[in-house]
This record gives C-alpha cells, structure tokens and sequence, in this order.
C-alpha cells in the first residue's frame, strides 16, 4: 500500500492492448474491457501501475495512447508492494494475481513480439 491505498498493476500487451496478430487489423487495440477495469479501480482512489515485459518506454507510450495517467510505470517484475496485478499469463508478480481472458491463444505471438516496436 502507498498512504493507505491498495497499488494495482496492469500489464499491456495482451491485457490492456489486443495485438493486431490477433485482431487482423492494421494496428493493436484497446482492449476496452481491460481498460474499463483499470478505470473503475482508478475511480475507486487506488494507486495505478502499468507496466511491460516489453519495457517501460513501452508501457509508457500505450499508456498515454490509452489515456490511462498511471500513477507509475515500472519495469514488470515480482514486487512485494503490488497488491494485485492483472496479466494475461499464469504469473506471480503481485499479492493476488489474476488472469484476463487472452484472445486467440492459438496464434502465436513471438514474430509480434520481435517487431511490435517498430510500428510505434
């Protein structure tokens, strides 16, 4: 907790952001139930983190392309302090971990992975 607000962590890629892989589309998107998650726990007064495996520039840019004003971005790792993080893999990086549904789990990822950072 940071001054008596529990601190929440949201993941980007495939948690806050659908990839294009997966879509078809052009260009990743929102993945607006994620993102209406995060605001009601932000409307609630908590203590916001985005963060990436892909890095914090990364969790940087989409959060200002989804409006999100997070308290902190930081790199994705276990962290003692995180009360619940949310994520799309099976992970332990928070007191209470919790799985969003990841669309398309049979595509594979890895060739997005390896270019995502180009497009943007």
């Amino acid at each position: 907790m940071i001054n008596g607000k529990l601190i929440i962590a949201f993941d980007v890629d495939d948690t806050l952001i659908i990839p294009n892989i997966v879509t078809g589309l052009d260009i990743d998107t929102p993945n607006y139930e994620t993102i209406a998650l995060y605001r009601w726990f932000q409307n609630q007064g908590y203590y916001m983190i985005v963060w990436s495996g892909s890095g914090m520039d990364w969790a940087s840019t989409w959060s200002k392309k989804l409006g999100l004003k997070p308290d902190e971005i930081r790199p994705k790792k276990k962290s003692e302090d995180v009360d619940i993080a949310f994520d799309d893999c099976d992970v332990d990086l928070a007191k209470v971990n919790i799985k969003v549904k990841r669309l398309n789990n049979d595509i594979d990822r890895k060739e997005w992975n390896r270019t995502k950072h180009l497009k943007y």
